[in-house]
């Protein structure tokens, strides 16, 4: 028989679920129960991660033998009163980048659909040559936000919080604490210096901001060539028919090119990541777009279908919308990652890839978010919140798998390396979606054929160690979001 197992991650799309032997998975051992109280998160995330962890093989402390009964599990876990300490430094494998938790999984479930407290504000963060200082500068503003109603806009430098200068050691209490209100102290680029002036931004983080991760889709006609230009910031599942909205636009006023710009998306949803590229290459559900690889655990249940992805005719609600293009034309920067490095590396096989920018961050596994709900295999479902440990809050969203394309191709730990080198100028961000910005006006430059008389010499590059997108529990995600049929 087949038992279902829904693994609808992050977001509230859950039909159900099945309750019987831990879900139907043939876990090798029960989990190990902990005697004495205060250990349950810990308890949790050990036996979490020993079933589902990509890496649990390579983990000593997380072999299936490694204790003989629960009182040797108990005294293990006292050894680690910190949950978070627990699994970061004992848990993880070395290798391991992008794992996360939050301490309430309901918080990390609304980021992973795009909610979250926000002031609207998407920056970089820069060292300066010398000393530990820092300065911000900002990417875009999300509509309908609070900074959207302030005078702050793209490319505006910052330099203090509240007066305070930013510094290595500053920098997350003053922009990322529990300060719901912050003041910006601005500053001008002259030549290659950094000066202070007086103008100051107050912001406020409002509760639940959604945004849209549709910031610009617009056809472009560049000396009669039409030339779709799509700014994608995250992969969102529940903003789908948008997106499958603006490929019907850039259908009906007859684009033949496409420009997708993911220089600043973190990543996101896997299955979204495949409707975007049948919306780019085309609706043949015979073709392969990706290949799921799980631990040993995990790998043996599933079957063929199940692994693998197809590109889609549909969003489930809606025909796709395809321009069926055999060549795609990237922006992508050190900022982009999982879902956007998975859109390019799913294409390649079928689609000459044409990348502008910087070197990806290598990101290529994917994730699913687990809670203490051992009887649906730790797996969050929406509709089983009063199944959930009331006793334990904690969520992770830890890497359990790895894709790769129809070629076999997956190893790109190290980044997927643009055609043309081109980083962003902080002394000339431009406008996004101007055929004049840069990094643009570099692609419009390929696609014509036409050399123009401008410039990319970069005078100031924008080389952001840290920014708004990483310091949140959405920072290079890539989660799995479909259901997974475990063969029994």
């Amino acid at each position: 028989m087949k038992k279902l197992l829904l693994l609808f991650i992050g977001i509230a799309l859950c039909l159900g679920s099945c309750k019987s032997d831990n879900n139907g998975i043939n876990n090798p051992n029960d989990p190990n129960n902990p005697i004495g109280n205060n250990l349950d998160a810990q308890a949790f995330m050990w036996n979490a991660m020993n079933l589902w962890y990509f890496w649990q093989a390579s983990v000593d402390l997380l072999d299936d033998d490694r204790f003989a009964n629960d009182q040797e599990f108990t005294e293990f876990l006292q050894q680690h009163p910190n949950p978070s300490d627990f699994y970061f430094n004992e848990l993880l494998f070395n290798e391991d980048r992008f794992s996360f938790l939050n301490e309430n999984y309901e918080d990390l479930v609304n980021n992973l659909s795009g909610v979250s407290k926000s002031n609207g504000l998407e920056f970089g963060l820069v060292r300066f040559s010398e000393g530990n200082g820092l300065f911000g500068y900002v990417q875009y503003i999300v509509p309908n936000s609070n900074a959207s109603s302030t005078d702050i806009k793209r490319g505006d430098i910052f330099t203090r919080v509240d007066g305070t200068a930013l510094t290595l050691d500053n920098y997350q209490e003053l922009l990322f604490g529990d300060n719901d209100t912050y003041t910006l102290g601005l500053a001008d680029i002259n030549g290659d210096e950094i000066t202070d002036n007086d103008t100051e931004i107050e912001l406020t983080k409002v509760a639940n901001q959604v945004e849209d991760p549709i910031l610009v889709a617009e056809t472009l006609d560049i000396n009669g060539t039409k030339i779709a230009y799509l700014m994608y910031n995250r992969f969102l599942s529940n903003f789908n028919e948008e997106l499958n909205a603006a490929f019907a636009e850039f259908v009906a006023q007859g684009a033949t090119e496409l420009v997708l710009d993911v220089r600043y998306n973190p990543g996101g949803s896997v299955n979204t990541s495949r409707l975007l590229a049948s919306m780019i290459y085309g609706t043949n559900t015979s073709e392969l777009y990706i290949r799921q690889r799980w631990n040993s655990k995990i790998q043996g249940q599933l079957s063929t279908e199940q692994l693998e992805d197809y590109f889609a005719s549909s969003t489930g609600a809606t025909p796709i919308n395809t321009l069926n293009l055999d060549k795609l034309y990237v922006i992508a920067t050190n900022s982009s990652a999982s879902a956007s490095e998975l859109v390019m590396n799913g294409l390649a096989p079928y689609v000459e890839i044409f990348h502008v920018g910087e070197t990806t961050r290598g990101k290529n596994e994917f994730s699913i978010t687990l809670v203490d709900d051992p009887d649906n295999a730790y797996i969050y479902n929406s509709d089983r919140e009063n199944q959930i440990n009331p006793d334990n809050s904690w969520g992770i969203q830890p890497l359990v798998g790895r894709n790769e394309n129809a070629d076999g191709f997956y190893d790109y730990t190290d980044g997927l390396v643009p055609n043309v080198v081109l980083e962003e100028d902080l002394a000339n961000l431009g406008v996004l979606g101007d055929p004049n910005e840069p990094l643009l006006a570099r692609v419009i430059e390929e696609i014509t054929g036409m050399s123009g008389k401008k410039s990319f010499d970069v005078q100031m590059p924008a080389k952001a160690f840290t920014g708004s997108r990483i310091e949140t529990p959405m920072r290079d995600n890539m989660y799995l979001d479909k259901p997974i049929f475990l063969n029994q």
